[in-house]
């Protein structure tokens, strides 16, 4: 997973240790737009939509599968979440809380700062994609 590249054994147990198993049938949510957000999560098994409501309806932002984490934006920049998560088929995720990297954080500084890294660059290629889909729409404007 991504998310927990490079990382020790040892730190990886932590995590785990401080972390739930969540389990979410199809058409439940992880978490709703403008909630607060504490925790990531990283999906073992199904597929999630990510969307954001307009006028009343939900629009389709993306679609992540087994492996992708999600709800990463609140535990870097403090803010309610930017748009929900429902699973789209039965899901089973990792719930990481913030409280288990702040452990880490006491523990190994420096493979807290390898997953804020990993966290970052995924956040980064979101954005990048994100930016390209904006200079598609700009472009078939002109």
């Amino acid at each position: 997973m991504p998310a927990f590249g490079g990382l020790k054994t040892e730190s990886l147990r932590l995590i785990l240790s401080n972390s739930n198993q969540v389990v979410l049938q199809e058409g439940e949510y992880f978490f709703r737009e403008g909630e607060p957000g504490d925790s990531l999560f990283v999906l073992e098994s199904g597929t999630v939509l990510m969307e954001r409501v307009w006028k009343g309806k939900p629009i389709e932002l993306g679609r992540l599968a087994r492996g992708d984490c999600f709800g990463e934006m609140a535990l870097i920049d403090f803010m309610p979440r930017p748009a929900a998560v429902k699973a789209e088929s039965n899901c089973e995720a990792i719930e990481v809380p913030s409280h288990a990297l702040r452990r880490l954080f006491q523990l190994e500084v420096e493979q807290y700062a390898m997953i804020m890294m990993n966290l970052g660059r995924e956040v980064s290629r979101r954005l990048r994609i994100a930016d390209e889909c904006l200079f598609q729409l700009q472009r078939g404007s002109d």
